[in-house]
């Protein structure tokens, strides 16, 4: 999707309608004006449903030895990513790629950096049954449920009559849709007018990232700040992941990968698809000096001559995109 989707923010609250004792309701309500997180009509939020996708993201069950769970790679104040370059999976496998955030993961039009995963009820299968993460059968991973009478009755009441192999998929993806990210500085600033939530320093990064200078937000724009589309951006001059030509076997598609979103980046690192660029300032080193000598690297990646105070300004205002609502917020963490 190359559509630039004018910025938006995402609002989760408690409500009131259905309350059980000591448990919060917790719903997405997307103002009319910004794009709404799409619910598919067989999957909508319910309270059951919520509850049980946060215990199954949290629980090792889900692991063929019972060891990782997928919280353990996606951390809760990390912004729903890691810092480690690249995760171990089950028996100290390496992972293949960097873990990304999950925040805003319900605005994504399809999943994981090669994008082939149709949504994010498809995309749960992906660790469960990969063999450097979880490795793990998703009708085994059923019937450890069908013998766990708490699980039993959680996926009765959240899908009645529906197996279990099926409450485990939409749970979680009910669950991952309710990770919303809104509450940055930057959103205070944009939306709700707050001149002094940014910093002198800040505004003027922000005004780098949106000029023809940078042309970051060619690439990084709309609600989550990235267009979703498959990028070259120029990260080595020898590529050990061809990237979406995994996918689609199209030679326009080697080495690309879909655009990153910058919600949260300041808690992300390290960066890139490989976890190969350590900090911020190495982020905007890289793009400043015009990425790798390497002929399939996108034409919008070229030299920015940026001097030492812009390089510190444009990190200053990424670092607005950090939430910290979100990254504490107890709905949202291991109960």
């Amino acid at each position: 999707m190359n559509k630039i989707y004018s910025l938006i923010g995402l609002i989760v609250i408690l409500s009131s309608c259905k309350k059980k004792e000591n448990t919060p309701v917790v719903f997405i309500d997307v103002p009319k004006v910004f794009p709404s997180v799409v619910e598919p009509e067989e999957n909508k939020y319910t309270l059951e449903r919520y509850e049980l996708g946060r215990m199954l993201f949290y629980d090792p069950i889900l692991s063929i030895d019972n060891s990782i769970s997928c919280g353990s790679c996606h951390e809760a104040n990390k912004a729903f990513a890691s810092n480690v370059k690249v995760n171990k999976g089950v028996a100290d496998r390496d992972g293949t790629r960097n873990v990304p955030s999950l925040g805003n993961i319900g605005l994504h039009p399809y999943f994981t950096r090669e994008g082939g995963i149709a949504s994010l009820e498809q995309q749960v299968l992906v660790p469960i049954q990969e063999h450097n993460e979880m490795a793990f059968n998703l009708l085994e991973a059923s019937k450890r449920l069908e013998q766990n009478k708490t699980y039993a009755d959680l996926c009765q009441n959240a899908y009645p009559n529906k197996p279990h192999y099926y409450a485990i998929t939409s749970s979680i993806a009910v669950f991952e849709r309710a990770l919303v990210s809104n509450s940055s500085a930057f959103d205070a600033f944009y939306y709700q007018n707050n001149t002094d939530a940014l910093k002198e320093t800040e505004i003027r990064g922000m005004k780098l990232f949106y000029s023809s200078k940078t042309n970051c937000s060619s690439c990084h724009n709309g609600a989550n700040f990235t267009n979703y589309a498959f990028e070259h951006n120029g990260l080595h001059e020898r590529y050990k992941d061809s990237g979406r030509y995994r996918l689609t076997r199209e030679d326009i598609d080697i080495e690309t990968f879909k655009v990153a979103s910058l919600r949260n980046v300041e808690l992300t690192a390290p960066y890139m698809h490989d976890g190969s660029l350590n900090s911020l300032e190495e982020v905007i080193e890289h793009y400043n000096n015009g990425g790798q000598d390497n002929p399939r690297k996108s034409g919008l990646i070229k030299k920015l001559d940026l001097s030492n105070q812009e390089k510190q300004d444009l990190i200053n205002f990424l670092k607005t995109l950090t939430d910290e609502q979100f990254i504490t917020n107890d709905n949202f963490r291991k109960k």
